[in-house]
């Protein structure tokens, strides 16, 4: 069975976010960057089902730029066997259907089983891409997956809903389908492991390698980010003391009344 895997990296979520000048951007220079944590569940899952099957691939794809290999490379030292970098150079800033029409074409060509995604990225925290492929490819998908079982061509996916509930959807493969984090608990990088990723192979493709005119997709967006702004900064909280009990619970409520206006 071949699996792919595709990954996106993220923001170190210990990472201060700094906004340009005139909001136009997110500056990038000073970003540590680290594979998106769902992706990680979703190359442990992958891997599982490799040594589960005692054969197949697991390709490690990522769509962005040439940082991003290291972030590839640690998914190979996990256990994957080869990488996919398909470079957004000049791209920065397509919107989620352009990068998923990207991302189709490169699928379409390795022609994996199953990809396996994160249920969404901690940056953005939209959940367009994965599922936006699958629509591309006329694929079954399912997102937010907690439990998968292969058996065959098919698979068996779970995933929680509200109220503690579970559905389960039975699909063909190939299929896409979003892992999300009670899905498993995903490996540390072994000293071995991160040895042999050095001598894996990454190949590093163009949209245009794929049959893709990314500059056509750049020029006709469905979505522009037209700025940024920080969230407003929380005012200073007030604090009552030393007066009866019941003064001050009067206070209080005036405010949530007045000012909150939450009652």
């Amino acid at each position: 069975m071949k699996i792919l895997v595709l990954l996106k990296q993220t923001p170190d979520t210990e990472s201060k976010i700094q906004i340009s000048a005139d909001g136009s951007k997110i500056e990038t220079a000073a970003l540590k960057y680290i594979i998106n944590p769902y992706d990680e569940f979703a190359i442990e899952e992958a891997l599982k089902i490799k040594e589960k099957a005692g054969s197949g691939e697991v390709v490690i794809a990522s769509f962005a730029g040439d940082a991003a290999k290291e972030l590839i490379v640690k998914g190979l030292a996990m256990g994957g066997d080869r990488g996919l970098l398909v470079s957004n150079d000049g791209l920065d800033g397509l919107d989620s259907l352009g990068i998923a029409k990207i991302l189709a074409a490169a699928v379409k060509a390795e022609n994996p089983d199953l990809v396996l995604v994160g249920k969404q990225a901690i940056d953005d925290d939209n959940m367009h891409v994965g599922v936006m492929i699958a629509e591309l490819l006329k694929w079954p998908h399912v997102n937010v997956v907690t439990k998968l079982t292969l058996n065959g061509k098919t698979a068996v996916a779970e995933r929680e809903v509200e109220g503690g509930q579970v559905e389960v959807f039975e699909l063909e493969l190939p299929a896409v389908i979003g892992a999300q984090k009670a899905l498993n608990t995903p490996r540390y990088a072994s000293l071995p492991g991160i040895m042999k990723a050095k001598k894996k192979p990454l190949d590093t493709k163009k949209p245009g390698d794929f049959g893709v005119d990314a500059a056509a997709l750049k020029a006709a967006p469905k979505a522009v980010l037209r700025g940024f702004m920080p969230p407003p900064e929380k005012p200073a909280g007030k604090v009552f003391k030393g007066e009866d009990v019941a003064v001050m619970v009067d206070k209080v409520v005036k405010l949530l009344r007045e000012e909150a206006k939450v009652i």
